[in-house]
């Protein structure tokens, strides 16, 4: 790649001056090179959908070199041209038309057209179209064929300019880029900027001040500064949750919850742990491995707490005993009633113990009077992972005999939260992401949560959690039904579409769920593109599926 290569940016259009370029690239191409329009003395050329336009441009430097234009609306400029145009197209997709496809002469033997068409179907993607329809000409015709458009119907257009119909599909595109090595490697990563459709319980898409903070330069653990800020960190937490102190430590919520499991291994009482999901069945592996005695209410995933059947089991422990429980169940999308059970811990004298990893920053947590609960940097709070906590409502002492250092809860007490090496970046990051965390963004958060809710069961998608029992950081699809499609293979293309869900976990393979995550609050808009797109690859799947059933059944009547 040579220089003038390596300054080329493709965008939308959206600048006077970029549209300006445009009709009179559009002149030079189709006026001039391709006698489609006649001759102005303007040498501009201003197309006759332009308004309806969307651009996506090559701009090196200032200067245009390559274009082509997206419309969805119809009639497109095909309909006047082919007659009852939809007869030659597949039946149950959104097409779009591209048009004025057009490349400077001395950039055509360079890397504009395929980062033009790279550009142009990630865009087509993310916003649900799944065909694209053309009007290529004559002089192009193999290059079109091999991006897999396929002709149909006869040619459009005049002698001196003739056009040949074409239409590309996701699936045929998907087989040219298997095919293509320049194009598999052109498709194999995603632009970073496309990494804002993450809809993942984590990382979480982060915001421009919280990675402005992250990038400040890095200081040592060991000075004031950074003790400071610290110090700030962990007095704006308390402030968020009501608790009384907390500790930051440096690893995974994963890390945060070990913590936890060592400091019960300190008390001689026999516990209870609640479980209704995967992050519930990990605190009794936690439990187990810290050797502690317990109880175990092992509930179905997707279920809620019976409070009559916690009260219960309560009342087989000794007082002074402890709960452990997960507040917001991540693997399910279930909210667990975290105040209902600290009031019966109340009363029956017992410890309550949190999890409330995917809680905290997302939605508002009190965590006064719980005796011990744990989050994580990069969940609800909007941060990097990296960082994890562990709240407190008593003081805890260290531990040097019986415990780790790094697993010692009293041992980060008694070091004001750096015993060891910290990370001053993930420090300021984290301390922007809770100062950000405000009743405000929860409300959005939960408000995008019951719209998205509704409109999925809206649309015929089968929604696990609903009601009061329903988390607004998780919703959780249960695929098949009439599509017969399976989660992977939807998350496998809206990924593709640009959009990342979470599909991967084994628990989540087993169970064939999808998961669209709200941590990371993301716009209505992104979710309305989302719910659109979604609505395409299932509808299309479901006709193909209906498709298939009205033959086998006319097969088994013949």
């Amino acid at each position: 790649m040579n220089d003038s290569e390596r300054s080329l940016v493709i965008k939308l259009a959206g600048e006077e001056w970029e549209f300006e370029q445009i009709h009179r690239l559009n002149y030079r191409t189709f006026v001039e090179e391709i006698p489609q329009h006649a001759p102005n003395p303007d040498g501009r050329l201003v197309d006759r959908f332009h308004d309806e336009n969307t651009y996506v441009i090559c701009l090196n430097g200032r200067q245009l070199v390559g274009m082509l234009a997206l419309r969805a609306k119809r009639p497109f400029s095909l309909d006047s041209k082919v007659p009852r145009l939809d007869q030659h197209l597949p039946a149950g997709r959104v097409p779009v038309e591209c048009r004025l496809l057009s490349v400077e002469r001395e950039f055509r033997k360079t890397a504009v057209f395929t980062q033009l068409f790279e550009f142009t179907v990630r865009h087509c993607l993310s916003e649900g179209y799944d065909l694209a329809v053309i009007s290529g000409t004559t002089r192009q015709l193999r290059l079109y064929r091999h991006l897999g458009f396929l002709p149909f119907g006869p040619l459009v257009g005049t002698e001196e300019a003739s056009y040949q119909p074409m239409y590309l599909t996701l699936e045929d595109f998907g087989r040219t880029v298997e095919k293509s090595a320049a194009l598999r490697n052109a498709f194999s990563e995603i632009p970073a900027e496309q990494h804002e459709l993450n809809f993942l319980p984590g990382p979480v898409i982060v915001s421009p001040v919280v990675r402005d903070a992250f990038c400040r330069p890095a200081v040592s653990h060991r000075g004031k500064l950074f003790l400071s800020r610290m110090a700030t960190l962990r007095t704006g937490l308390c402030h968020l949750t009501g608790a009384r102190e907390v500790q930051v430590l440096l690893g995974s919520g994963s890390l945060a919850n070990e913590v936890v499991a060592a400091q019960l291994s300190l008390r001689p009482e026999t516990g209870l742990v609640i479980s209704n999901g995967e992050f519930g069945e990990r605190l009794a592996g936690n439990a187990r491995r810290a050797n502690l005695r317990f109880d175990w209410l092992r509930l179905s995933w997707g279920s809620t707490i019976d409070l009559d059947q916690v009260a219960l089991f309560m009342s087989r422990l000794p007082r002074g005993g402890w709960v452990w429980m997960v507040h917001h169940e991540t693997s399910t999308g279930v909210l667990n009633p975290l105040s209902r059970v600290r009031e019966l811990c109340v009363q029956h004298g017992l410890h309550l113990c949190a999890d409330c990893i995917s809680s905290v920053g997302a939605m508002p947590v009190d965590l006064r009077g719980i005796h011990l609960a744990t989050t994580a940097s990069g969940k609800g709070l909007g941060s990097y992972p990296g960082l994890s906590m562990v709240f407190h409502d008593y003081t805890p002492k260290s531990q040097p005999t019986r415990l780790p250092g790094y697993l010692d809860l009293g041992h980060w007490y008694e070091n004001a939260s750096v015993p060891h090496t910290h990370s001053s970046n993930l420090v300021n990051a984290l301390a922007v992401a809770v100062s950000h965390a405000t009743s405000e963004r929860m409300q959005r958060i939960a408000d995008n949560a019951a719209w998205l809710r509704t409109s999925l069961v809206e649309a015929g998608f089968q929604v696990l959690a609903l009601g009061d029992s329903a988390s607004p950081g998780i919703v959780t699809l249960v695929m098949g039904g009439d599509t017969g499609m399976k989660a992977a293979e939807l998350g496998d293309e809206l990924e593709m579409r640009g959009f990342w869900l979470s599909y991967r976990s084994s628990y989540l393979l087993e169970r064939n769920w999808i998961q669209v995550a709200l941590l990371g609050d993301p716009e209505r808009e992104k979710l309305e593109k989302l719910l659109r797109v979604m609505r395409v690859v299932c509808g299309r799947r479901k006709a193909s599926h209906d498709s298939v059933c009205a033959a086998d059944k006319s097969q088994l009547s013949g």
